[in-house]
């Protein structure tokens, strides 16, 4: 290591976009800072021994009350902005699930809402997750 290199902290996570047969995308109310009270997809920190795509199914069953195979998952990018969180260092794997239009949501963990959004009047979202969900998006017409 020479005198000018600096190391930092990167935590991993994982965001689910689920989004139904008729073209809405589930979406949480932040319960906690940063971004307490702003909408935002599904998601958070990969615990030891599992991998992102269990942790964003996990995720998906903590915050929404979803469940879904964590197999069923289809990765649609990595996000590694350095300032894509105000906390630090977070890189998040992102998935999608499609799942049908009956599928019901109940906030539970760290969100206070839980709530099906049409895809053309989306709330403002937290962090980058307009950025995720574009991604999704063109996933979803390819």
């Amino acid at each position: 290591m020479t005198e000018t290199e600096t190391f930092e902290s990167i935590r991993l996570t994982a965001d689910v976009v689920v989004a139904t047969e008729d073209g809405r995308v589930l979406l949480i109310e932040r319960g906690w800072d940063p971004f307490k009270g702003r909408w935002a997809l599904p998601g958070g920190h990969v615990d030891a021994g599992e991998t992102s795509r269990q942790a964003a199914a996990r995720e998906l069953a903590e915050e929404a009350g979803v469940l879904v195979d964590p197999a069923t998952l289809r990765q649609i990018g990595t996000w590694d902005a350095p300032d894509r969180d105000p906390r630090g260092r977070y890189v998040t794997v992102a998935y999608l699930a499609v799942v049908p239009a009956d599928t019901t949501a109940a906030a539970g963990d760290d969100a206070t809402k839980a709530d099906w959004w049409p895809y053309d009047s989306l709330p403002p979202l937290a962090f980058d997750h307009d950025a995720i969900l574009d991604a999704a998006r063109d996933t979803l017409s390819s």
